[in-house]
C-alpha cells in the first residue's frame, strides 16, 4: 500500500475540505484497502465490513474539517473513525439482534486491530518490530495509551503509577520510537 507523501496528504486534505471529488477518489484509492482490513478484523463479517467502510468514508467526507494535521496523521485519524464506527455497529440493534456483546468487549476493540504495517513516506515500517525494541515499561504505556485508547489518567490508575510518571514514559516512548524509526 502506498500512502500519499506528507506534502501530498496536506494537499489531499485541502481538496477534501473544498469538497473536491477527485481528492475523495484519491483518498479512497489510497486508504480503503487498509481500512477494510481493519473493519474486517474487528467485525469478522465481510458484508458488514464493506458497509462500515462506506460509513467511514461518509464520516470522513462530512467531518474532514475536524482533522488537525498537527495532532496526527490522516491515516491514524481515519483508523480512529473506523474503530468508532465498528463500535457503533456492535451497539446497533441489528447486531444485538444477532448476538450480544458486552461493554467490556467494546472497550477493548481498538488494540489488536490496528494494522501492524504501513507504508508512509514510501518507507515500510513494521510497528510490531519497533515496539519490540522498546523497554517493557515504555511499551506498556504505548500499548495502553496509543493502542487501547486509555487516557493517561486511566493508565496511571491501571498501572498504579503517578500521573507524572505515565506522562514522562509516554513522551520517552515516543522519542525512542522516533529515534528507532530514523535509524
Amino acid at each position: 500500500m502506498i500512502y500519499p507523501k506528507e506534502r501530498d496528504t496536506g494537499e489531499l486534505v485541502i481538496g477534501l475540505r473544498n469538497k473536491c471529488e477527485g481528492a475523495f477518489s484519491t483518498l479512497y484509492d489510497n486508504y480503503a484497502p487498509s481500512l477494510l482490513g481493519v473493519t474486517y478484523k474487528i467485525v469478522n463479517n465481510k458484508p458488514a465490513s464493506e458497509e462500515i467502510l462506506q460509513d467511514v468514508f461518509v464520516k470522513v467526507w462530512k467531518h474532514i474539517h475536524t482533522y488537525d494535521i498537527e495532532k496526527g496523521s490522516l491515516f491514524t485519524w481515519m483508523v480512529n473513525i473506523t474503530r468508532n464506527t465498528c463500535k457503533d455497529y456492535f451497539r446497533s440493534r441489528h447486531y444485538h439482534y444477532e448476538t450480544l456483546i458486552t461493554q467490556e468487549e467494546l472497550d477493548h476493540i481498538p488494540s489488536k486491530f490496528i494494522p501492524l504495517t504501513t507504508n508512509h513516506k514510501e518507507i515500510s515500517i513494521d510497528l510490531e518490530l519497533l515496539m519490540q525494541k522498546l523497554d517493557p515499561k515504555l511499551k506498556d504505556i504505548v500499548d495502553l495509551v496509543y493502542i487501547y485508547g486509555y487516557s493517561q489518567v486511566q493508565v496511571s490508575e491501571k498501572l498504579q503509577l503517578p500521573l507524572g510518571t505515565v506522562k514522562t514514559r509516554s513522551n520517552a516512548a515516543l522519542k525512542r520510537l522516533r529515534y528507532i524509526y530514523t535509524i
